[in-house]
């Protein structure tokens, strides 16, 4: 672990044209940007700018909604880390995928790719896949249990792991007088034998420079909870409010000490959309401008395929119908379900109004301000006890993240809170992390 004064970390989560449900409406957004590499370079180049933490590219095995209405083309998202990795040199590199709808080989394999492709700077966001649309892609008829899809994601990160660990650090020996690559002996087969998975043998990837990719989690229902203790090392999450914010914080740090961890080895990084502009008033007509692009039976139908109700029973005018399903009942995205029912209860908001506050970030919360009002709504959670960092959540791109670059995190450095320069080469290095330890090395490494 670093010493010293409490830093912020810093992702900046990216969308093809931003977070915001219409920004791809705005005339000057680019509707192909979902697909241009060089798009996704340059926001990259950006961050890195900015000495942020990490990029963050969500991802699911499934094509959701309707096209017609919204962008929704998008590269698979390591192979779009690989190509981000040749043109960046320090900022980390963080892809989601699922363990509902993968192998731990293959993934494992994969991550451990970019990983030595970036020098160590990879991560995985492990998710479990919600939705029955997911599942008939591969070959189910529907989605596996809540409980079913953790308990496969649990053994899954413990193959992983083993495969990652498979090689000792100093397996490859390179003796070319004596015509030896690599010791054989350092090099050890998985040899898993579990309820989900039978993997025999060692992954075909030498360890990287931090040992193996960082893990992140974004489930925030119990389950998910219980998970992140046991294996995150960074974890996304959505809050509406500080007190909510504060409650998840504690609880999880309190988890991750119960399952025997270092609270300080698990980095909470809420969302947050920032809307900026030299003056408030400018920043909330900037923000209404891009409301007002939603098309409200599009967004209407997203929301009904939240809550699991059909689309007609949400009157746009009206507020939420008081007989919503239990959150027991949700079997995908219980957390996020609860949260977007929270906030219309406690609101009081009719489903057009909701419509609009989950436009620029689905559930994550919204700040309209001047570079010096959003500086200080991060300064506030990160002092109270509510986020080790942020996940920022550009509403528009590239604007959006240009601002933020140019103009919050100069502030952020002015007041001690966040790096000026990259202190590491790795991921693990800018958050704080120790590189795991791998019980079979048969030698220690120098310091």
């Amino acid at each position: 672990m670093t010493s010293g004064k409490r830093q912020l970390h810093l992702n900046a989560f990216l969308m093809s044209t931003g977070h915001h449900e219409a920004s791809w409406r705005l005339p000057e957004s680019d509707s192909h940007a979902g697909t241009d590499v060089a798009h996704f370079q340059r926001l990259a180049q950006t961050a890195e700018r900015g000495k942020l933490d990490s990029i963050f590219f969500a991802d699911s095995p499934v094509l959701h909604g309707d096209v017609t209405q919204r962008p929704y083309g998008s590269l698979e998202p390591t192979v779009l880390l690989a190509a981000i990795a040749a043109v960046t040199e320090r900022i980390g590199l963080i892809a989601t995928a699922s363990t509902t709808y993968n192998e731990p080989y293959n993934l494992a394999r994969r991550f451990a790719s970019v990983d030595q492709i970036s020098g160590g700077r990879a991560g995985w966001n492990v998710v479990t896949t919600a939705g029955d649309a997911a599942a008939k892609n591969f070959s189910l008829t529907g989605q596996p249990a809540h409980s079913d899809r953790y308990e496969r994601a649990a053994e899954f990160l413990d193959v992983a792991t083993k495969l990652w660990n498979s090689w000792e650090d100093d397996a490859i020996v390179a003796d070319k007088a004596a015509g030896i690559w690599a010791d054989n002996t350092r090099v050890h087969p998985a040899n898993h034998h579990g309820r989900h998975f039978q993997v025999e043998g060692a992954l075909d990837v030498p360890r990287s420079p931090q040992g193996h990719p960082v893990i992140v989690q974004a489930g925030s229902s119990e389950n998910g909870k219980d998970f992140a203790a046991r294996y995150a090392e960074a974890v996304f999450t959505a809050h509406q409010t500080l007190e909510d914010a504060q409650a998840f914080y504690k609880d999880l740090k309190q988890r991750t000490a119960a399952a025997g961890r270092d609270p300080e080895g698990i980095k909470i990084l809420p969302g947050i959309v920032p809307v900026i502009a030299s003056t408030q008033e400018e920043a909330h007509r900037l923000e209404q401008e891009l409301d007002d692009l939603i098309l409200p039976g599009h967004a209407r139908n997203q929301l009904a395929g939240v809550l699991r109700v059909p689309a007609e029973s949400l009157k746009l005018d009206a507020q939420l119908p008081a007989d919503l399903p239990s959150e027991d009942a949700i079997e995908g995205a219980k957390s996020r379900y609860t949260l977007i029912v929270n906030l219309a209860r406690r609101e009081r908001l009719t489903v057009r109004q909701l419509i609009g506050r989950l436009g620029g970030g689905r559930g994550h919360r919204t700040f309209a301000g001047t570079p010096d009002q959003v500086a200080d709504a991060i300064q506030q959670w990160f002092e109270a006890g509510a986020a080790d960092g942020f996940n920022v959540m550009p509403p528009v791109l590239p604007s959006g993240l240009d601002t933020f670059v140019d103009h919050v995190v100069p502030i952020l450095q002015a007041r001690g809170l966040f790096r000026r320069e990259y202190s590491g080469q790795t991921l693990r290095e800018h958050f704080g992390l120790p590189r795991p330890a791998n019980s079979f090395n048969s030698v220690p490494l120098p310091v």
